[in-house]
């Protein structure tokens, strides 16, 4: 693998050959004007000016007052890299960076800073650090002002991109960007986390992604004091545009606008209806990669998450993190009308439509109406007979996880919840909870037609609630179930399969 400082030095090269360049020019310019007399202040004779300017591209229309200029300025558009170094086989387009990339090999650094003393490979990077001391920037832009890296800069409102990538159409502003861009179609990542071995294109992401292991939080919000590994990218400048309310990118198909560039993206799919991420194993297509990769363990079982407490895991940490909640015993929320405590304030909001009786959420195909998004979505894959979840033991299909999670539990026979008053257990947290209504009585369904939780007709109690769904039906008079051999109708599918067996099996 290749050295990554090595790769670190010489992506410097191509912004030094700018400088050569334009440090060649002035010489150039000084050889000229010493030639037809022209003094400091003096305005230069319009037959040099023409001179200089006689030999232009045809690619981007630069104009250069020499031939060989123009030829080595066509090597940006060609790509071609006649100058080779005989010790590590780079090539370069011009042989002024050659000579600069050969102080590599030799590790001799000339210049020194007089004021720091860093030590520097050519005179015209010295040059450029000597700004840092003096403070000094002569060159801004004309158009917005701008002083840093102006040749550069300038580009942005030119649209100018004279470096084409090799291996597709897009074009860059810069050298470096191109070939960092490369490295996509190589696979190239020449930096390495000396810590857990991840690679990376830059050595800036390096840079950023060794906080992870170090836990490192230089940068804190002056408003606020909450701490961040970087300034720039993402954390706290982000950060900060929560108490500015700054939101500079703008969605070009809505007027929505977000903090974070990452985020219009990602919203711009809405609109686009891009969905580049797609699973393997059953096709279903994701907006971004972290969906997948969560969707990834519904096929392969993984549950990487797991509670310190009781050993349980679970396929994504939000889960664990609800979980938690079980161990310290806290039900924060609340129901106004009948006082049950509620671990969670989704939960709550569930709960709540056993009192409104509100189901909002209605299937478009039979009409049948649910109380939360979720209980719908399930339901409309028996329209659609879509069954993602299989058992790897009998293939057998579910329409939700946890119902594959239920079945699973026949084959491995774990039986996870216990009777608190007795020994017996459950596969199933529902069962459970039905059976230790025996040991405490309780029977919490009341029909709505006699407001007890038993018939005053027949004195019958209910302490599941299908069985008071069922006697409800006495009242209403509702029967759903119906013979498809002589037409009877019943209240309860029992009834209807005693009548079948009875009167119709031979």
């Amino acid at each position: 693998s290749s050295d990554p400082s090595f790769e670190l030095k010489c992506t410097i090269f191509t912004f030094v050959s700018e400088l050569i360049e334009d440090n060649e020019m002035k010489e150039e310019l000084r050889e000229v004007e010493d030639k037809n007399h022209v003094r400091s202040g003096e305005k230069p004779k319009q037959k040099v000016l023409k001179k200089r300017r006689d030999k232009t591209c045809t690619q981007c229309g630069k104009s250069f007052t020499y031939k060989q200029y123009l030829e080595r300025h066509m090597r940006v558009h060609t790509g071609e890299k006649p100058y080779t170094c005989d010790q590590c086989g780079k090539s370069f387009s011009q042989s002024s960076v050659l000579n600069v990339h050969m102080n590599i090999h030799t590790g001799e650094k000339l210049y020194t800073c007089d004021q720091c003393g860093k030590t520097f490979f050519c005179a015209s990077v010295l040059r450029n650090h000597m700004i840092i001391h003096t403070k000094e920037k002569p060159h801004s832009c004309h158009l917005c002002g701008r002083t840093k890296c102006l040749k550069l800069h300038q580009r942005i409102h030119t649209g100018e991109k004279p470096y084409k990538c090799s291996h597709c159409d897009k074009r860059f502003n810069h050298s470096g960007t191109l070939k960092t861009h490369e490295m996509t179609h190589t696979g190239e990542k020449p930096f390495t986390c000396d810590q857990c071995g991840k690679r990376f294109c830059r050595d800036r992401v390096l840079k950023q992604h060794m906080v992870v292991h170090t836990k490192e939080k230089p940068h804190s919000c002056h408003l606020c004091g909450n701490r961040f590994s970087h300034r720039q990218t993402g954390s706290l400048k982000q950060h900060e545009r929560i108490h500015t309310g700054e939101k500079p990118y703008k969605c070009s198909h809505c007027d929505k606008r977000f903090r974070d560039s990452r985020h219009l993206k990602t919203h711009e799919m809405i609109h686009t209806g891009e969905k580049p991420f797609t699973c393997d194993q059953c096709g279903k297509r994701f907006t971004l990669k972290a969906p997948l990769t969560d969707h990834m363990r519904v096929h392969t079982g993984e549950k990487p998450f797991t509670c310190d407490q009781c050993g349980k895991s679970f396929s994504h940490s939000s889960d664990l993190k609800l979980h938690m909640d079980i161990h310290t015993g806290e039900k924060p929320y609340t129901c106004d009308q009948c006082g049950k405590t509620i671990l969670w304030a989704s939960v709550l909001k569930q709960h709540l439509t056993v009192h409104t009786k509100e189901r909002p959420h209605s299937c478009h195909l039979c009409g049948k109406s649910f109380a939360c998004p979720e209980h719908l979505k399930v339901h409309q894959k028996v329209h659609t007979a879509v069954r993602e979840y299989m058992c790897f033991e009998c293939e057998k299909t579910f329409t939700t996880a946890s119902r594959l999670k239920q079945h699973e539990r026949i084959h491995t026979g774990e039986k996870p919840y216990k009777c608190s008053h007795c020994d017996k257990r459950f596969s199933h947290s529902g069962n459970l909870k039905t059976h230790e209504r025996i040991h405490t009585g309780e029977k919490p369904y009341t029909c709505d037609q006699c407001g007890k939780s038993f018939c005053s007709q027949c004195d019958k109690r209910f302490s599941r609630s299908e069985h008071l769904k069922t006697h409800e039906r006495i009242h209403t008079g509702e029967k759903p179930y119906h013979c498809t051999e002589c037409g009877k109708c019943f209240t309860d599918s029992s009834s209807l399969h005693r009548h079948t067996k009875n009167n119709h099996n031979k």
